[in-house]
């Protein structure tokens, strides 16, 4: 299999496309959480499985959004599981120190109605950069082990 290469011009794209995609979705979970968010400046590099799983803890949230029309493909929001507890623990009116460890089915509940929220933001902000209409399916939430899976 041939390895990919992306030219400094199609990595910047793809870092400005991440900008104003991640930049809606951080404004709609401030706007849930009722609390400031900050997302910091995309970065696009190629990597493998093995490399990209060293980044996250053993218990990891994975989102699947796909898209029904204006563009191909999946969207992937992985985040770590403790960021996940924090965010739905926000969302259930605890504070930072009550942010549930193990994550349950209300709280990956929780995660799907925020992750929802963001990327139907995200899509809308892309549908205005691309002057295009973007549907995306509901998101998929899964809480897994990348130790183990």
């Amino acid at each position: 299999m041939a390895e990919i290469q992306l030219t400094e011009m199609e990595k910047d794209t793809l870092a400005e496309i991440g900008n104003i995609s991640m930049g809606s979705a951080a404004t709609a979970l401030s706007t849930l959480l009722n609390r400031r968010v900050e997302i910091t400046t995309p970065r696009v590099s190629l990597t493998t499985l093995q490399e990209f799983e060293q980044g996250f803890d053993s218990q990891t949230v994975i989102v699947e959004v796909k898209y029904l029309q204006g563009l191909r493909g999946e969207n992937f929001l992985i985040l770590k599981g403790e960021d996940a507890g924090v965010i739905a623990g926000l969302m259930m009116g605890k504070t930072l120190a009550e942010a549930p460890k193990k994550l349950q089915e209300l709280e990956l509940s929780a995660i799907m109605e925020a992750m929802n929220q963001m990327v139907g933001s995200s899509a809308t902000a892309m549908s205005d950069f691309f002057e295009r209409q973007i549907d995306i399916s509901p998101p998929e939430v899964k809480s897994v082990d990348l130790k183990e899976e």
